[in-house]
């Protein structure tokens, strides 16, 4: 008799067990989510992490998941998911964005609340949205920080006796007591929100002069627009490099601007001359150029360019002929060797004729005991020129066939030789014959 109770009551559980799970997993019952938002939510500032505590419940069918969703107009810009295992409240918060341009108004937040069976119900609140206005910023220059003071709506600026370059990115304190630090910082060439890479801050001089910034355009100064060459402005690459694509033409006069220590860079004689008179005159063929200021270093780097390429040289011996290896650099091996780099690879002059120039002075540009690099069809790897088609007669530079102690094509000096410290040496590859029949002559000035 006890058995067959027992077998009764193992019956009836099992029964009871299938109807709940069955209620459960009955996919024709939709469910009834419910939402109830528990905190009072008002107004926010942009940058801020608005709290919110939610009473989620469904007396039918189990939750799935909590989301709270911030749209700007139709764009969603922000949105928290939270797991919904049981019934219950639900505590959370949501940022609201901090972007440029965008002007106080209205925002909708709504929490969409989900069962396992997708049966969504939704919750929406307009919300007034404000943008924070600070009592002042901090301009982050390196290990040094910058007071910048309101001077109007939006608008601060940091006024001090500052170098002609100030790199450094801009902090916003936290607003309210909802509110999150905002950084302003420089990314595709512009300010952006949320990083901290350096903004380039440029000035025509040294000293006294005001660093503004502006919380909802993103407009600061000073960024010096007078790094131009023949009145083309420069393009910004990075902290140190400038660049402009020129036509220039052979004999033209260059002009220069913004570059206040001009007199201190290196001026590179294979594509410029400098007259008595500090006029600075354009050498080589006519044609485009990339020119490229190297702040760091000092100098300019030119290369010859057809359309949006870099040129390469021809079968015919036209073109351009660029040099990658050792113990070479501009304007210095000790600060800017080209190493077997090919980014890195010299440009050669056109000269005109088909003739290739590079001037070197020994123990700065070239080392003085020992050379290995050599002449390429291109900037990079491809072709290049080989024994079989680079002759030289000169006793004092060689070129390598791969058993006389260099590579093939690769340049090296004569042994029991060395260049003379100081001296220049002109390095002239002519190609007039094609490029399959290319003679180098090495002249000392």
């Amino acid at each position: 008799m006890k058995k067959q109770i027992y077998l009764l009551c193992m019956i009836l559980s099992g029964v009871l067990l299938f109807n709940a799970c069955s209620d459960d997993d009955d996919e024709s019952n939709p469910g009834n989510p419910t939402i109830e938002v528990k905190n009072q939510i008002a107004t926010a500032q942009f940058g801020d992490s608005l709290s919110f505590n939610i009473g989620a419940s469904d007396p039918e069918v189990p939750l799935s998941t909590l989301k709270a969703r911030l749209y700007f107009g139709e764009e969603m810009v922000s949105e928290t998911v939270i797991r919904t295992k049981t019934n219950g409240d639900y505590n959370g918060k949501i940022f609201i964005p901090y972007y440029k341009d965008i002007p106080n108004g209205t925002a909708t937040l709504k929490f969409v609340l989900q069962n396992i069976h997708l049966t969504i119900k939704e919750e929406t609140i307009n919300l007034p949205v404000t943008r924070p206005d600070y009592p002042y910023l901090t301009l982050v220059a390196g290990e040094q920080e910058y007071r910048m003071e309101r001077t109007g709506l939006y608008q601060y600026e940091a006024k001090k006796s500052f170098p002609v370059k100030v790199s450094g990115y801009i902090k916003a304190p936290a607003a309210g007591n909802a509110g999150n630090e905002i950084t302003f910082g420089w990314a595709d060439n512009a300010i952006t929100q949320g990083v901290t890479a350096n903004i380039p801050f440029s000035n025509s001089s040294a000293g006294e002069y005001a660093i503004t910034f502006n919380t909802l355009t993103y407009e600061a100064s000073p960024f010096i627009i007078a790094y131009a060459i023949n009145d083309v402005i420069l393009e910004r690459i990075d902290d140190n490099n400038y660049k402009a694509d020129l036509e220039l033409t052979k004999g033209q006069e260059m002009t220069i601007t913004g570059i206040d220590n001009i007199s201190d860079w290196w001026i590179d004689p294979d594509f410029f001359s400098v007259g008595t008179d500090g006029k600075v005159t354009f050498v080589p063929i006519s044609g485009k150029y990339r020119i490229t200021a190297n702040f760091e270093k000092e100098y300019f780097k030119v290369e010859a360019m057809t359309g949006n390429n870099f040129v390469t040289l021809q079968d015919d011996g036209s073109g351009v002929v660029w040099i990658i290896g050792d113990n070479i650099g501009k304007p210095s091996v000790a600060t800017n060797v080209v190493g077997w780099e090919p980014n890195n690879a010299i440009c050669m002059a056109p000269i005109g004729d088909k003739k290739y120039q590079v001037t070197l002075i020994a123990g700065k540009s070239v080392s003085a005991e020992s050379i290995n690099f050599k002449f390429f069809h291109q900037k990079g790897w491809g072709g290049e020129f080989g024994a079989s088609t680079l002759t030289t007669d000169s006793d004092l530079i060689f070129v390598g066939d791969g058993n006389n102690g260099r590579d093939s094509g690769n340049l090296g000096i004569v042994e029991g030789k060395t260049l003379t410290l100081d001296a220049t040496y002109v390095f002239t590859l002519d190609v007039s014959k094609g490029k399959g029949e290319a003679k180098l002559t090495v002249e000392q000035k």
